[in-house]
């Protein structure tokens, strides 16, 4: 039986892209700093928990002369979940800790920050690592979703660095990972540790990005994977004409996954939870737009279509949003409650609505069971609803159904309505990097170990003006304590990256609206077929839309 498909044996031959300013070598470099920066929110309170490690600059590059480098031995931790090109990141720091003196040493800490504190390591030599180059998945080393932010875990991570001689950390994940970063940032800084740490922009759903910080990596991979899926969906309601497909998609609170696909391959119905909010729409406003397009697709005789759904969107309709904030902070005070953990369900959903406040009561005592079960589910890490977990989907069909039929008593509706429902997340978490997200995370990790060489912690890894080819990439690095506000966190509120939503004045929304109507009625469905990484470069080298459109859009804004 092969080890290895086909595929893999011809990705492990693909070398990454670097900005040419990187080409230059690791150790032939001098920094270059900017201005002091400040939290993009909050920034009296940011800056008193941050007093080490707040108001640093941007960095960048200029070439320099080849110097000789020490030894440096670090650390890596892959946290939260997966994302394409999570390897590379991992493979171009080794390259660069190896190319600045091979006596470096690079160590995997195991099933993410949890690795760190437990002491659970490997040494990533260069024969694993050359096992991994240009694949999918984190499972080199593992992830997790351990937070870090006790004396006893910062006090055990210290330890554990000291045993390895480690003095830089690298951790690999999203807003809330990166938060990790710079809370251990700030506390190995308070105690005079030695010890730096960098983080790496991850997670599919695009919504760890500034100005500084262009797009998450996995974000292109997943979208793709995703527009492909989608659009042999499209195909098959193309030819069968008989079903309505209603396809959720992962992304959390953020819709940029959704509005990029979108994009990609132009459904009749795409919800935007960032609009939803700014509209104020009820469910019952979501299920009539909704209804209104059957009802016309219906009356040109196409009883078919696809409505794209965000992960989150129940977060953002007005009555639910409040309904959940409130329900967060219940289900903090009944998580240790014995009566609660021992009662049956039925029984649970009465306790909740007990104990919510009257109008948000009513609105969960409207729900199915069956989503009232969801929404009482374990919280995540850090104490919010699974949205993953609740069939918003579901939900939306049902009620269209009750609302179709309302319409066809009244004589408004004369048409067939049968559905499917899909849920595409996990199977875009651990594709095969695309080649801009093999170059990118590459990229990414080895310019993580530069800032390391120039001795600077609580910075994320930058590298921007992607819309470009590589060698036209611009490498740096940026405070994490520049992007971090303060937001409610199990009843508390806690310093964290605050997330980028999509903008409803921006240009990428700004496409859809140009097209929602006639994308509506019309079926402009395109199919992208499966990601390429062989061919000529306007195939395999396409960034995507959201990248596309947001550069223009500051070219523009720049001249």
């Amino acid at each position: 039986m092969k080890e290895l498909s086909p595929l893999q044996i011809e990705r492990l031959k693909y070398q990454p892209k670097l900005p040419s300013q990187l080409r230059h070598g690791v150790n032939g470099l001098n920094l270059k700093l900017g201005a002091a920066t400040e939290s993009v929110r909050d920034q009296e309170q940011i800056k008193k928990l941050f007093p080490n490690t707040y108001g640093k600059p941007v960095v960048s590059y200029e070439t320099g002369a080849e110097v000789k480098a020490e030894k440096k031995n670090v650390g890596v931790i892959l946290s939260g979940g997966q994302a394409p090109g999570g390897h590379n990141v991992i493979a171009g720091l080794f390259d660069a800790l190896k190319q600045s003196n091979p006596e470096n040493k690079l160590y995997g800490f195991l099933g993410g920050p949890s690795g760190i504190i437990d002491g659970k390591y490997i040494e990533l030599t260069s024969e694993i690592i050359d096992r991994y180059r240009n694949t999918g998945g984190f499972d080199i080393i593992g992830s997790g979703r351990t937070k870090l932010e006790t004396e006893e875990q910062f006090q055990k991570a210290w330890e554990n660095c000291k045993k390895l001689d480690i003095t830089g950390i690298v951790i690999i994940g999203g807003d809330d990972s990166n938060t990790n970063a710079a809370l251990l940032a700030e506390w190995f800084a308070s105690k005079h540790a030695g010890i730096q740490v960098i983080g790496c922009p991850k997670t599919i759903d695009g919504d760890l990005k500034n100005d500084q910080i262009e797009i998450s990596f996995g974000f292109d991979t997943a979208t793709k994977t995703y527009a492909e899926m989608i659009g042999n969906i499209l195909r098959d309601a193309n030819s069968a004409k008989k079903y309505w497909h209603f396809i959720k998609l992962m992304g959390r609170s953020a819709t940029h996954v959704g509005l990029e696909v979108a994009l990609q391959t132009q459904p009749n119905i795409t919800l935007i939870s960032e609009e939803v909010e700014h509209c104020e729409m009820s469910l019952s406003q979501i299920i009539d737009y909704i209804a209104d397009i059957v009802v016309k697709r219906a009356e040109m005789g196409k009883n078919f279509g696809i409505a794209l759904v965000p992960e989150g969107l129940i977060e953002f309709i007005p009555e639910f949003k409040k309904m959940i904030a409130n329900l967060n902070d219940v289900m903090a005070k009944v998580e240790n409650d014995e009566k609660y953990q021992n009662a049956p369900l039925r029984e649970r959903f009465s306790i909740i609505e007990g104990m919510l406040e009257a109008d948000n009561a009513k609105v969960y005592a409207s729900l199915p069971e069956l989503i009232k079960a969801q929404l009482s589910m374990d919280r995540d890490p850090h104490g919010n609803v699974q949205v993953s977990k609740i069939e918003t989907e579901k939900l939306i069909i049902e009620m269209l159904k009750t609302k179709l039929a309302q319409l066809k008593k009244e004589g408004k509706y004369n048409g067939k309505f049968s559905d499917q429902c899909h849920f595409f997340g996990y199977e875009g978490r651990c594709a095969f990097p695309s080649n801009f997200d093999a170059d990118y995370c590459y990229s990414l990790g080895f310019n993580a170990f530069v800032l390391l060489k120039f001795g600077l912690t609580g910075y994320i890894s930058s590298v921007k003006n992607l819309s470009e080819g590589a060698d036209k990439w611009v490498a740096g690095g940026v405070p994490l304590t520049m992007m971090m506000n303060m937001e409610k966190r199990h009843g508390e509120y806690k310093p964290v990256i605050q997330k980028a939503l999509v903008r409803l004045d921006g240009p990428v929304y700004k496409v859809l609206m140009e097209n929602r109507e006639k994308w509506a009625l019309e079926d402009k469905y395109l199919f992208p077929g499966s990601i390429q990484y062989f061919g000529p470069s306007s195939v395999c080298d396409i960034t995507t839309e959201t990248l596309r459109l947001e550069s223009q859009a500051k070219l523009v804004g720049a001249k």
